[in-house]
């Protein structure tokens, strides 16, 4: 049967852009378009970009020519650009990529449907850029389409960022914090719900600030404790997962809200960037080393079993040696549970790439190395010592080899970042279902297993 007006969304980059583009795809579907699942079949491209740094801006580039080839081999009548990438480099796009047909910023991709119904008008209105069209309801996301697993959701709880560390681009790109109100992310997360979503996983710049400015002050606990009740009412066990709370702003509320309420996994991912105090200040971050290593000691202490997931930055403007054996040391310490490194990027209009004694590349991928065979080593021993103990696990869906006939999660693990699951099931099991498997191997990332039934 044919499809009406199918349009193929490629979204890039990370959670708060795939919520994005959901929001996005949702609002086309309300005006009668169809979503398809590949290009080839698509009337209508958008590609979603991402313009964080330097490789995710060359990425959503690569992308960008890739769809448009589509408007010669398939069936394709325009290619939409909108995100991140097309708020930092309009004009440029503008001059140096006519195949684009509508290019639409941050702030106007509420005019998506319009500009799409444009595009796809017997006039063909190919309006080099999107209008703004700013919705009073911007952020009510019920219309949205989930392009995730049909079992897992991620939920933007905020929008912007106030923090302006030297490094990042997301304050020029998206403006100040802007909480949600509490009652839309609620009514939002019961819809979820309702759809048969199992795992809600909450996303913002940085989560911890929750509320500060439309509630006078950080509410993601009363968010959390609100939700919480919502998921128990639900009838099933929901998994409530909190991504991005900066360590600074975590509050002793919180702390007791991760460890007190049965929906909340205890797991935690604040990004601290580094550990010594020299690089702190100049990246404009707040912290301190002591106060990540107190910080870290009241985690574990108030929450116990807490999984504790961060992101390092490796390379930034001045880090001497010094500073990096400082870093390593601090890992080899805190013994996190998930860690990420990044090497620092040069990106032009922030306050770091104007700093004196940038690092040369080769130092940065040499401190990232370091880095992450330290921490696969520290990953590795953590993994093992999980064999033989039952572990609830969400399934994710069917494995792709003998003995692994599933893949799944345990509540320490968030979806596409962290380790995974294998195991083997005598029964069917579904997406979004869980059990218990009995691990009995582990690999540096992830661990391997079998369905454990507690009446054998």
């Amino acid at each position: 049967m044919a499809v009406t007006n199918p349009v193929y969304l490629l979204s890039l980059g990370c959670d708060k852009n795939r919520v994005d583009g959901e929001v996005m795809l949702g609002r086309l579907l309300a005006e009668g378009l169809s979503a398809v699942d590949t290009p080839e079949e698509a009337e209508i491209i958008i590609v979603n970009t991402c313009g964080f740094i330097r490789e995710a801006v060359q990425e959503s580039i690569d992308h960008i020519l890739e769809m448009a080839a589509y408007k010669k081999s398939g069936i394709c009548r325009a290619l939409v650009v909108v995100g991140c990438m097309t708020e930092r480099y309009r004009a440029e796009m503008k001059a140096e990529m006519p195949e684009v047909d509508a290019i639409l910023g941050v702030a106007d991709r509420d005019g998506i449907a319009a500009v799409v119904q444009g595009l796809l008008s017997p006039e063909g209105v190919h309006q080099r850029e999107g209008t703004a069209n700013e919705d009073p309801l911007r952020f009510r996301l019920l219309a949205r389409k989930n392009t995730a697993y049909p079992h897992i959701a991620y939920v933007k709880i905020a929008e912007g960022c106030d923090n302006h560390c030297a490094y990042c681009t997301i304050p020029a790109i998206r403006g100040g914090y802007k909480s949600r109100e509490m009652p839309e992310i609620l009514e939002e997360c019961k819809a979820l719900i309702d759809s048969g979503v199992r795992e809600l996983v909450l996303v913002a710049q940085d989560t911890a600030l929750y509320g500060k400015d439309v509630y006078g002050g950080p509410r993601l606990a009363e968010l959390l404790r609100e939700l919480d009740a919502l998921c128990g009412a639900s009838g099933d066990e929901i998994w409530l997962r909190l991504l991005y709370a900066y360590p600074e702003h975590i509050t002793p509320e919180l702390i007791q809200a991760l460890g007190a309420l049965p929906s909340v996994c205890k797991y935690l991912d604040m990004p601290i960037q580094h550990s010594e105090d020299a690089v702190l200040a100049r990246m404009g971050r707040a912290g301190s080393r002591d106060a990540l290593k107190d910080l870290l000691c009241r985690l574990r202490a108030q929450v116990p079993g807490i999984v504790l997931r961060t992101t390092l930055m490796v390379g930034f403007p001045g880090e001497r040696e010094v500073d990096f054996r400082g870093l390593y040391a601090f890992v080899k310490e805190a013994r996190f549970d998930r860690l990420g490194v990044f090497p620092y990027s040069q990106e032009a209009g922030t306050p770091a790439a104007s700093m004196p004694r940038q690092i040369k590349d080769e130092v940065k991928h040499r401190r990232r190395d370091a880095l992450m065979a330290l921490q696969q080593r520290i990953h590795r021993r953590k993994q093992r010592d999980k064999i033989g103990v039952p572990l609830a696990v969400m399934v994710d869906g069917p494995g792709d080899a003998p003995g692994e006939d599933y893949i799944g999660r345990t509540r320490g693990d968030a979806h596409e970042v962290d380790a995974v699951v294998y195991f083997s099931s005598p029964l069917a099991l579904a997406p979004g279902q869980i059990v218990q498997v009995c691990p009995v191997d582990a690999d540096e990332y992830d661990l391997y297993g079998a369905r454990h039934e507690p009446s054998e």
